[in-house]
């Protein structure tokens, strides 16, 4: 029996067309597309009908960073898979591309396993993985290709973290030859982890102990330098790069003179970076822990670079790296010592209305947002068409989302599995109204009507722009 789903009536808005059409959804996947009011969409039936009238109909949010029950300095991030893609799901998000684990001295599949583990019947919506490398060793760099075999086409490195996840740059470049072999995407952690733990020291023994002191010792410049040196190591590894959570004018900057050369060198920025900054970092009473990941927040004024590397598409993706820890007995580990606060911020649920508010605001057009949130993480993960659009044959993730709405951003009305907002009394126009991940209503008019498990594993191909 076909269970037939038709959306009725809304403004589709996809990274390439806006049109008034109507959506036949048929066993979980888009059927078809049709002007509304036309003969073709009359004479739809289905056993279902949405009204999107004055409604956006968009493709369900592909965050292609997330970091769910992420073990970080002793503790653990505070949403599960569940919590955490049921977030997802009330802000519009369909698609999570979670980051699995190798621990030093370990195996990749080991980490990846584990992994599968935490994620397996417990999501609301689709996950991927990436995979973290922590120990590039011969063993390791031959396990790459095997998963490449089975889907998980990206790795990540770190040139941060020195004796946690950190690479030398004759690890980064073995690994980097070997994507350049194998298809795989390397995806950066671009800051100078090693100069950065010398200011650390510094600072702490001079006695700066509070949260806005990590801004100032993990400086611009070091990731800047360090965003120059993985686009150098690439270039002669023959590999391409994709930057993770940009944050700096100046690392900007080494992007677009990479790319102006043609290179395949792609670039990230995240929620916190456009819309946050060292002043929230600077708040008072310990507040400014709240705030505290790395890449770092960094004064106002690089934000407007963020938009411009946006616009100009020297930044392609906007991702939140959510890695959510609470205020209380979280965060709170790093009183006295700004180096042991967990580092990430929550972020997985206001990632599709903030980016709204920046089409409000002017920064980007409506098809932009849905590039940068939806297609080109879709694209540049190996997921589209299947995600990321609406077309014939992708999957049905498909959000009504409503323009005129206004909601407050608060932590007493998130549903992330965490004691804080970020965007604490925020004020946004647009609000996610319903979410059909693969033509399942999982936000109905404002009610959760999912269920864990429904979220189902996904099969990367390499990225679509190599």
């Amino acid at each position: 029996m076909s269970h037939r789903t038709l959306i009725r009536g809304g403004l589709v808005v996809t990274a390439a067309d806006e049109l008034h059409a109507d959506v036949l959804v048929e066993d979980g996947k888009v059927a078809a597309l049709a002007a509304h009011g036309s003969a073709a969409a009359e004479a739809w039936t289905a056993d279902r009908v949405l009204d999107a009238t004055g409604k956006y109909v968009i493709p369900g949010g592909v965050d292609a960073h997330t970091h769910m029950e992420l073990p970080f300095g002793g503790t653990s991030a505070s949403d599960t898979f569940e919590t955490g893609t049921r977030a997802a799901a009330w802000g519009g998000t369909t698609t999570i591309v979670d980051f699995a684990v190798q621990s030093v001295g370990r195996g990749l599949r080991e980490g990846l396993d584990a992994w599968y583990a935490k994620a397996d019947g417990n999501c609301a919506v689709d996950y991927a993985f990436h995979m973290i490398l922590s120990d590039v060793n011969e063993a390791t760099l031959k396990e790459m290709d095997l998963l490449v075999g089975e889907g998980i086409t990206s790795f990540k490195l770190f040139m941060a973290y020195p004796g946690v996840f950190y690479s030398d740059d004759g690890q980064i470049l073995r690994a980097m030859q070997r994507a350049s072999g194998n298809g795989g995407l390397i995806m950066m952690h671009a800051e100078n982890g090693i100069a950065i733990d010398v200011l650390v020291e510094q600072a702490l023994a001079r006695g700066e102990t509070d949260p806005r002191h990590h801004g100032e010792v993990r400086k611009v410049l070091l990731e800047a330098e360090a965003t120059h040196r993985a686009i150098q190591l690439a270039r002669v590894a023959g590999s391409p790069l994709y930057v993770v959570h940009v944050s700096a004018e100046e690392a900007v900057a080494e992007l677009a003179a990479a790319r102006d050369k043609g290179l395949p060198v792609f670039g990230e920025t995240c929620p916190q970076y456009l819309f946050l900054s060292t002043d929230n970092l600077a708040e008072p009473d310990f507040q400014g822990a709240k705030y505290v990941c790395s890449t770092p927040l960094r004064p106002k004024e690089h934000q407007a670079a963020l938009w411009r590397g946006l616009r100009t598409n020297d930044l392609q993706v906007v991702s939140t790296d959510h890695c959510p820890f609470c205020f209380r007995g979280q965060k709170e580990l790093g009183r006295g010592d700004f180096s042991k606060i967990p580092n990430g911020l929550p972020g997985v649920e206001n990632r599709m209305d903030l980016l709204h508010q920046a089409v409000v605001d002017g920064h980007i057009s409506r098809r932009r947002w849905i590039e940068i949130a939806c297609a080109t993480p879709a694209r540049m993960f190996g997921l589209y068409p299947q995600k990321g659009t609406i077309a014939p044959g992708s999957d049905a993730d498909i959000v009504l989302y409503d323009p005129h709405a206004e909601q407050v951003l608060s932590a007493e009305t998130h549903h992330m599995n965490v004691d804080y907002s970020a965007y604490e009394g925020r004020r946004v126009t647009g609000r996610v109204e319903s979410v059909l991940s693969r033509g399942e209503l999982v936000i109905d008019r404002r009610q959760y009507t999912g269920r864990a498990g429904h979220g189902a594993f996904i099969h990367r191909s390499t990225c679509q722009y190599l």
